[in-house]
């Protein structure tokens, strides 16, 4: 059975992937808000059953996926009436950005797990709205040089780096001399290792500006979430390690900037809200109304910046090297975080201890200079299995 020919006229349609997690609920507020301009073809989520039936009931995608197999029956029986299609497990999940129906795929997936289907996107010539730094950290010189070749445009989502592409819109001639990525500072700005020694997963939780998903908030927290946002910078803009740094700016209303070889810096301001590089990266190049809240001045009549503090967050410090080092460090890197920071929310190990962790496991792991997709997949494996023994330790 062909499928109508999409037209400018029609609404791009969405594959959302993460559907049920912080940027996937978001994105479905964006769409929900625009139907003229968007509509949600595919919705893709890990285990939430239960409000992956609700959006699919609302939204009326083509098809969905639960990634967890033991909830496929209560999705089916649930969207029975709806004329959804339904699928299961993690085959699906990387098999159906394949549909020729998708316009744009929203990389939302959380961590090493949304890589697969980003890649198997590319090579099916999708768009790419990026949501899912983790992809471009732990296999980013693959990614970039098969969406080059293959003719793919990778649209940041992350506010920080939408606002570098946005400021580089009208720019592409110009060489970057360096860029700023800006970070809150967390909930534990300004605070030193004694203190951090003692904290607790709901002290974490508490970040001080963004509504963002467990994972991610500890990794803000910890200022991984920066580190793992700096690798990211190289690969999307073709930097070098020595043209990319990190200010802290706890107001969180100025996402990033760009200084050229002129010295000229450029910034993109704006208060927070996931939804405006969420709705650039589906309307690239042209801008769409909101009522989104809007920026007032004499609400913020001072806008600072610190020195981040990489020896108190020693996780941004380890991002650092791990990117100079290149290889399959930011795999180890990317993967031993993921194991550390699940063992602190499950209450296995401290704040500090995590960054301790996932040092000793990039010690211990073999560097591979010059990794292929399965060096990856069997790095990444063997460093859940050593990381998860360390903490047992």
């Amino acid at each position: 059975m062909t499928q109508d020919p999409h037209t400018e006229n029609t609404p791009k349609r969405i594959a959302v992937m993460g559907s049920t997690g912080s940027i996937g609920t978001q994105s479905l507020e964006v769409i929900r808000d625009n139907p003229n301009q968007f509509e949600a073809e595919v919705l893709v989520a890990h285990s939430n059953a239960d409000l992956l039936i609700k959006q699919a009931i609302e939204f009326k995608p083509n098809a969905v996926v639960i990634g967890d197999e033991s909830k496929y029956q209560q999705v089916k029986d649930a969207l029975f009436s709806h004329d959804v299609k339904v699928f299961a497990g993690q085959k699906s999940i990387e098999q159906i950005v394949e549909m020729e129906t998708i316009d744009v795929v929203l990389a939302s997936i959380v961590g090493y797990a949304g890589l697969s289907s980003t890649i198997n996107a590319i090579k099916h010539n999708k768009t790419i709205a990026l949501a899912n730094k983790e992809t471009l950290v732990v296999a980013g010189d693959i990614v970039t040089k098969l969406a080059y070749n293959n003719g793919v445009n990778i649209y940041p989502v992350d506010s920080e780096h939408s606002a570098i592409f946005q400021c580089l819109v009208g720019e592409f001639d110009n060489q970057i001399e360096k860029i700023y990525l800006t970070a809150s500072g967390g909930p534990f700005r300004g605070k030193d290792k004694a203190f951090l020694a003692s904290v607790k997963k709901e002290q974490a939780l508490k970040h001080p500006n963004w509504v963002m998903g467990a994972k991610i908030t500890i990794d803000s927290a910890s200022l991984m979430n920066k580190g793992l946002e700096v690798i990211e910078a190289k690969w999307l803009f073709n930097l070098k390690p020595e043209q990319i740094d990190v200010i802290v700016h706890p107001q969180s209303i100025v996402h990033s900037l760009v200084q050229f070889t002129d010295g000229s810096m450029k910034a993109q301001m704006g208060l927070p809200d996931m939804k405006l590089p969420i709705q650039y990266a589906f309307t690239y190049p042209q801008r769409i109304k909101t009522n989104f809240p809007r920026f007032d001045f004499f609400n913020y009549p001072q806008l600072t910046f610190e020195k981040a503090d990489t020896e108190t967050f020693s996780n941004l410090a380890l991002a650092f090297k791990a990117m100079e080092k290149g290889g399959n460090t930011p795999c180890v890197l990317n993967a031993a975080n993921e194991i550390a920071v699940q063992a602190f929310l499950e209450d296995k190990i401290g704040f500090l201890q995590m960054s301790d962790v996932i040092a000793k496991a990039i010690e211990k792991m073999p560097f591979i200079k010059t990794p292929n997709i399965d060096d990856y997949m069997q790095c990444d494996k063997e460093t859940r299995i050593l990381t998860t023994e360390l903490i047992k330790k």
